[in-house]
């Protein structure tokens, strides 16, 4: 239930000692133009996403987070207000708050972004405790989501640490093209998520009994590196690059339950090259690091889809390992089969990193910069 606040001086001033610890759950009231220079002043100089912006008017919302809960709204407030801060931060506003009742004062745009991110941190609080990180991810998610509405429902997958939804309008739709379609492709920049969805989708339908095991491909392509001279066969020679995946998996069943499917066969992480030949009847089939395939090995893989299988393709498209004039597969693949049924395309944006905020502003720094020069004829 929202309650309208009518004492303006509760929020003129930003004193520490006031805030304490309250919950955000059901929110919105009053939206009306602030009169404090001071605020505006304030607000101009917090942040360079304001610099950037054609001018907006500035709004002050105020609202009250109930149930009444001590603990969850200190946990949500951090520890001297940091996570506050970092919202002001990123999103060029200035929240104040006394108790439960807050006022964000920003332009109408990222005050209500900021609105909405603290009342999504007020309802994961309930299940898990809130620190910089998931404010981080958090505000990634209303970022990625300015432009592009979330799909109707999300989709909710439970792992060995809770509960796994996508964040942000971009991840929602990933994994609803997961669940909808028999060849799924994921693309674009680290740090999207794309290798973790599809592998949390593997062990999800791997669990529900909809497949009867995952097969983690990935092609055997060094970036930089030279395999020859790493010891052991081709397996254990390309064992580290499989990591990732090895690591999600951990994080999502166990160690040891990982390690006793592996044994069983029920999970095989596998090189390309050892996919020819094979069929893959009831699998859930991951193949990670596309852009590094050629046409021929990307032609390959998906016709070793089998009955009752799904696959996955993830790749980033900047950052091919192929020798100059080898045209990636991954490329060639989302120009023949854009039109072909069953089969969905996902391409993530440098705005959809989940990882830390510096990991988005590198990936922008080098977008920008390969916006303004050609790119070399790798395919």
């Amino acid at each position: 239930m929202s309650e309208s606040l009518t004492d303006d001086s509760l929020f003129n001033d930003r004193v520490a000692d006031d805030r304490m610890a309250d919950a955000p759950s059901a929110m919105t009231t009053e939206s009306s133009p602030t009169e404090s220079s001071l605020a505006e002043s304030s607000l101009a100089e917090s942040t360079e996403f304001r610099a950037t912006q054609s001018p907006q008017p500035t709004v002050q919302l105020r609202f009250q987070l109930s149930p009444h809960d001590n603990e969850r709204l200190s946990n949500l407030v951090g520890s001297f207000d940091a996570h506050l801060r970092l919202i002001e931060r990123r999103l060029g506003v200035e929240i104040n708050h006394r108790g439960a009742e807050f006022a964000v004062i920003g332009a109408s745009p990222a005050a209500e972004q900021a609105r909405a991110v603290l009342d999504g941190l007020y309802q994961s609080s309930a299940q898990e405790p809130i620190d910089a990180e998931r404010v981080d991810l958090f505000l990634s998610a209303a970022g990625a989501a300015d432009d592009e509405p979330n799909p109707a429902e999300d989709i909710v997958i439970r792992t060995q640490r809770g509960l796994l939804r996508g964040r942000g309008a971009r991840q929602v739709r990933y994994l609803h093209a997961i669940a909808d379609c028999v060849l799924s492709f994921g693309i674009g920049p680290a740090g999207t998520g794309k290798t973790y969805l599809a592998v949390a989708s593997a062990v999800d339908a791997l669990e529900r009994g909809l497949v009867q095991r995952i097969v983690l491909v990935r092609p055997a392509v060094e970036a930089g590196e030279k395999l020859g001279f790493l010891p052991g066969d081709l397996a254990q020679k390309i064992d580290p690059y499989l990591r990732p995946m090895y690591d999600a998996l951990y994080e999502m069943m166990g160690f040891d339950k990982v390690t006793k499917l592996i044994e069983r066969q029920v999970i095989e992480v596998a090189p390309l090259a050892f996919m020819r030949g094979r069929t893959l009847n009831e699998s859930f089939v991951i193949l990670d690091e596309a852009q590094n395939t050629t046409i021929e090995q990307m032609k390959m893989f998906l016709t070793r889809i089998g009955f009752g299988s799904k696959a996955v393709v993830t790749g980033d498209i900047t950052q091919i390992d192929l020798p100059r004039g080898i045209t990636s597969g991954l490329r060639d693949a989302i120009e023949v089969l854009r039109e072909v049924d069953a089969v969905s395309f996902t391409f993530f944006q440098a705005r959809d990193v989940v990882r830390h905020p510096l990991v988005m502003r590198i990936v922008q720094a080098y977008e920008a910069r390969e916006a303004h020069r050609p790119l070399p004829n790798r395919g």
